[in-house]
C-alpha cells in the first residue's frame, strides 16, 4: 500500500489528503498549526471572521467534488433586497450602476483575451480607457493586486467574468469556511488519515510520496529551492464590526481604485452577534504603500456607503496579506509557467501559486488533485470527472 505524507492541513493539503485515502493510501497530515484549515480557518465567535475575505466560485471542479461528498454544507445565500444595495463608487460618488463603458468588457461573445497583452491596453482598444480602468479596478476583488491593469488581459478576463456573472457565482459557506475545513478533517478521519497538529516538519522524510501544501515560501525554506517564487498581492485587509443600522450598502467596489467591502452578516447572521454587522473589506496596496495607506482608503469608502460607522464601531481589527491571496500572471505568463506541481524524487507540491488552472481556491484544488495522480501513478485520475 502506498503511504503518503502531507505537509500543512489547508484546504490544499486535506484535499490531497481525501483524495489520496479514496484511492487507498494511507495518508499522514502534518500541520504546524494548533488546528487545521490554514487560510481557510475561521475565528471563534463572537466574530467570525475568515482571514480576508474568502469566497467559492461555483462551476469549478471543485464545486462538484465538495458537493459529491457532502462537503460543501449549508450555503448562505444573499437575500435579494440586500443584493439590490451593492454600490460602485465612480469618480469619487457612490452609484448602483457601473459606466457604461465598462459593460463593453462584459458581453457575451467578446473575444478572448491574450495572455501576452496586459489587460488595460486590450481593454483600452475595447472599451476606451475610463471603461478598461473601471473594469480592472472591479477585479480586484478576485485578484487582490493594486494594479490589476498591469497584469495578463487573459488572466484578468478570465476573473472578471467570474467576478461579474449573473447569478453571482460567488457563494459563502454557512458559518465561515471553517464549517468546510471541519466536514473536510471528518471525512479524512473516517477514511484512516493520520492527522498531526503542532507537527512542524522541518526535514522531508525519506520514504514515500511527499505533497507539500504550505504556503510557496515556507516550501523554498523546506526544499531549499530558491526558485520557488512568483508574482502575488498585497492587501490592506479590515475586518469591522458595527451596531446595525438600516440602509448600509451591502457591499462596496471601487472603480477608481482596487478595493471591496463586503457587509459578511447580510447573508449570514450567525458571524456576529445579534444588532451587530460583520464588515470585511481588502484594498490592495502597492510595494512602496503601508497599511495604513489601505486603511485609509478603506475609511473613504466606509465614509460614503456605512454612514455614522465611526460611532458604532464595536469591534475592529487590520492586517496586511503579503503573496498569501494566490498567484497573478504577468503579460506572457500564464498559471503553467508557475512553479511546477512535480519537484522530483517524489516530492509534489501544491497550492494557490503553482502550476495548476482555476480561480483563486481552485488552484490549490487542482494541484491537489494533479499531485495525487502523480504521486499514486494513477494517471487516469480525471479533474473534470472528479
Amino acid at each position: 500500500m502506498h503511504r503518503i505524507t502531507v505537509i500543512g492541513g489547508g484546504f490544499a493539503g486535506l484535499t490531497a489528503a481525501i483524495t489520496a485515502a479514496e484511492a487507498g493510501a494511507g495518508v499522514t497530515v502534518h500541520e504546524a498549526h494548533h488546528t487545521l484549515g490554514g487560510r481557510a480557518r475561521t475565528a471563534e465567535e463572537p466574530y467570525r471572521t475568515n482571514d480576508g475575505p474568502h469566497t467559492l466560485y461555483s462551476g469549478g471542479p471543485h464545486w462538484s467534488w465538495l458537493r459529491q461528498r457532502d462537503l460543501l454544507g449549508p450555503l448562505a445565500p444573499i437575500p435579494p433586497l440586500e443584493a439590490a444595495r451593492l454600490r460602485l463608487r465612480h469618480h469619487g460618488v457612490l452609484r448602483r450602476t457601473p459606466p457604461f463603458a465598462m459593460l463593453k468588457l462584459l458581453r457575451q461573445g467578446l473575444q478572448q483575451a491574450p495572455a501576452d497583452t496586459d489587460f488595460l491596453s486590450w481593454a483600452t482598444r475595447i472599451a476606451g480607457e475610463e471603461g478598461a480602468r473601471a473594469a480592472a479596478h472591479y477585479s480586484a476583488v478576485a485578484l487582490f493586486h493594486h494594479d490589476p491593469g498591469a497584469l495578463s488581459a487573459a488572466f484578468v478576463q478570465e476573473r472578471l467574468r467570474r467576478a461579474t456573472r449573473l447569478p453571482p457565482a460567488a457563494h459563502h459557506p454557512r458559518g465561515g469556511w471553517a464549517s468546510v475545513i471541519d466536514r473536510m478533517a471528518a471525512r479524512a478521519w473516517n477514511l484512516g488519515v493520520r492527522m498531526e497538529t503542532l507537527s512542524r516538519v522541518d526535514t522531508l522524510p525519506a520514504d514515500g510520496p511527499v505533497i507539500v501544501a504550505t504556503s510557496l515560501d515556507a516550501a523554498r525554506r523546506l526544499l531549499g529551492d530558491t526558485s520557488l517564487t512568483w508574482t502575488g498581492g498585497r492587501t490592506a485587509l479590515i475586518d469591522l464590526a458595527v451596531r446595525t443600522r438600516r440602509g448600509d450598502a451591502f457591499a462596496v467596489s471601487d472603480l477608481d481604485a482596487p478595493g471591496w467591502l463586503e457587509r459578511f452578516t447580510a447573508q449570514d447572521r450567525s458571524l456576529a452577534p445579534a444588532g451587530e454587522q460583520l464588515i470585511q473589506g481588502q484594498i490592495p496596496i502597492a510595494p512602496h504603500e503601508s497599511k495604513g495607506d489601505g486603511t485609509a482608503r478603506a475609511e473613504q469608502l466606509l465614509d460614503l456607503a456605512f454612514e455614522g460607522w465611526r460611532e458604532r464601531v464595536t469591534w475592529r481589527r487590520e492586517s496586511v496579506a503579503n503573496g498569501r491571496t494566490g498567484a497573478v500572471d504577468l503579460p506572457g505568463t500564464s498559471w503553467r509557467d508557475r512553479p511546477a506541481v512535480d519537484r522530483g524524487d517524489g516530492v509534489y507540491l501544491v497550492g494557490d501559486q503553482v502550476a495548476a488552472p482555476g480561480v483563486l481556491s481552485e488552484v490549490s484544488f487542482n494541484s491537489a488533485l494533479t499531485a495525487v495522480s502523480l504521486a499514486l501513478g494513477r494517471h487516469s485520475l480525471d479533474l473534470k470527472r472528479a
